[in-house]
């Protein structure tokens, strides 16, 4: 039985000045760098995800047909097309502490880890089986969409889910409220500290 720590979407459009910016989200990085650096060793591995969204598709509706605006809900802006600088992790988020990268959104919404693949391809649910990681921490942006996500993904497929709030930034406080009160309903820790 393993432990990971799932680091999600710490990447320059979703901190402050990018395409799809979270308050905080910058600060987020830097918190989640001090704590690996901290904790690193209550960890049997890093794993790191990035939307990885595909250039010149609309992602599976993720982003709005051309000439029409996103409406936030379904639809959003431009943001971590794949190889720009808006999709590379946040330069406060250090990457030499990650074991594990994973890309998820290629053609496709991707909001949860689960719905993404490592460097060779393996799908993130396999991958997690073939390390028996049996509980994870959740942290990372955004709260209320992509941490979301993959706690409520890893909780109903078995795992032991703890999501750290002080590690997290949202998108909008009454959503992220939301989000945290949803998670906590399904029976995941929500905790501000680690």
């Amino acid at each position: 039985m393993a432990k990971a720590i799932l680091v999600i979407d710490v990447q320059n459009d979703f901190c402050e000045g990018g395409a799809l910016a979270c308050t905080g989200g910058a600060a987020a990085a830097a918190r989640i760098t001090t704590h690996l650096k901290q904790n690193k060793s209550n960890y049997d591995f890093v794993i790191a995800s990035r939307d990885w969204h595909t250039p010149d598709s609309d992602n599976g509706g993720h982003f709005p047909p051309a000439g029409n605006q996103p409406d936030f809900v379904n639809t959003w802006p431009l943001h971590c097309l794949a190889d720009t600088a808006g999709s590379q992790y946040h330069p406060n988020l250090d990457t030499s502490l990650v074991d594990i990268h994973i890309k998820k959104g290629q053609g496709q919404h991707g909001y949860s880890i689960f719905e993404g693949v490592d460097e060779t391809g393996i799908d993130f649910q396999a991958l997690l089986h073939k390390l028996e990681i049996t509980e994870v921490d959740v942290v990372g942006i955004a709260t209320d969409y992509c941490v979301r996500a993959s706690a409520l993904d890893a909780n109903r497929l078995g795992f032991s889910v703890r999501v750290i709030t002080g590690l997290t930034a949202g998108v909008a406080q009454e959503s992220t409220e939301q989000a945290i009160d949803e998670m906590v309903d399904q029976g995941i820790e929500v905790s501000p500290v680690a």
